[in-house]
């Protein structure tokens, strides 16, 4: 079988990688343009295209795909059997869905049709669901809309940040796309429309994600920190000044302590923060803004602290 393989982030590695170890034809990489990277603005590439270098396959990286004539022209002349897409990070145009034989094939990091959209791996543990997975399925003109292929199911456990979860998907995911294709090789494979009636959404995150609203139990918090991993984290205002909270822990130390939701309870070295339902949350390592981050006990050294606050 011949593929090109559509792709950006570090969760789309693995499936190149094992699609090449398994001897299929990948003529083509299509990936984002390199970006500019942190505080240096360091352009850089994305790591689908290293692993594409590393591999010796020719690599385009289009800005606009929808009416790109150059990427059809190529895609023509490939006639691939499928088109593997991957946390590409771009809307796939009709005249692409509709070019290989196999069509594209996605690899989506929810049991879909929970999770649909840009960030399933991280609203799943922000929602503190026991088990994710992922689905190959065949792309269509809609948003996660298509035809289920696969699925695996991995179960969560209750410390797992996204950080955690992202490598072991990708890993389980790409083994998973492996099964796919052998299954639409030898015809054994039978699509299942998605049910509309289960469907929710995991919209692309933003900043204001990582708010923490004391109002929430605890436990809702520490999940959503857990699924904010490594952005946009979980942070809140202290004394009019920004607070990332880089470690947290759900507590019964304050319980029975009366306090208003944000109000902190600071018990020698400790930090508590009262939560929504009676709950508490422990402030395990925090960051000041302009600083760097620190455990509990050092930042009450370098500032004036006090349950209360």
């Amino acid at each position: 079988m011949k593929l090109v393989f559509c792709g950006t982030p570090a969760f789309a590695v693995p499936t190149l990688k094992l699609a090449l170890r398994a001897g299929y034809d990948v003529p083509l990489v299509v990936t984002q343009p390199d970006r500019p990277v942190g505080r240096g603005q360091v352009m850089t590439a994305p790591p689908v295209k290293t692993a594409a270098m590393e591999a010796g396959i020719r690599i385009l990286q289009p800005e606009k795909i929808k009416n790109n004539l150059e990427l059809r022209a190529e895609l023509e002349a490939i006639r691939p059997d499928a088109i593997l897409v991957v946390a590409y990070g771009r809307i796939i145009p009709k005249w692409m869905l509709d070019l290989p034989r196999l069509g594209n094939l996605n690899l989506h990091g929810s049991l879909l049709p929970k999770y649909r959209g840009a960030a399933p791996v991280q609203w799943a543990i922000a929602n503190g669901e026991p088990a994710t997975g992922a689905t190959t399925m065949r792309l269509d003109e809609g948003l996660d809309t298509g035809d289920i292929l696969l699925q695996r199911e991995m179960a969560l456990a209750p410390s797992m940040t996204a950080v955690d979860v992202f490598p072991l998907l990708a890993e389980m995911g790409a083994d998973l796309m492996m099964e796919t294709l052998r299954q639409l090789e030898a015809g054994t494979l039978r699509p299942q429309k998605q049910d509309e009636s289960k469907a929710s959404l995991a919209p692309i995150l933003t900043r204001d994600d990582g708010r923490m609203d004391f109002s929430k139990p605890a436990m809702t918090l520490f999940n959503r920190w857990r699924g904010f991993q490594p952005w946009p984290g979980a942070w809140t205002m202290l004394g009019g000044k920004k607070l990332v909270v880089h470690r947290m822990l759900p507590t019964e130390v304050g319980r029975g302590k009366a306090r208003l939701p944000g109000e902190l309870l600071v018990d020698e070295e400790t930090i508590f923060a009262a939560c929504g339902d009676g709950t508490w949350l422990e402030l395990v390592e925090v960051q000041p803004e302009g600083k760097r981050r620190m455990t509990a006990a050092e930042f009450l050294r370098g500032h004036a602290v006090e349950s209360g606050d």
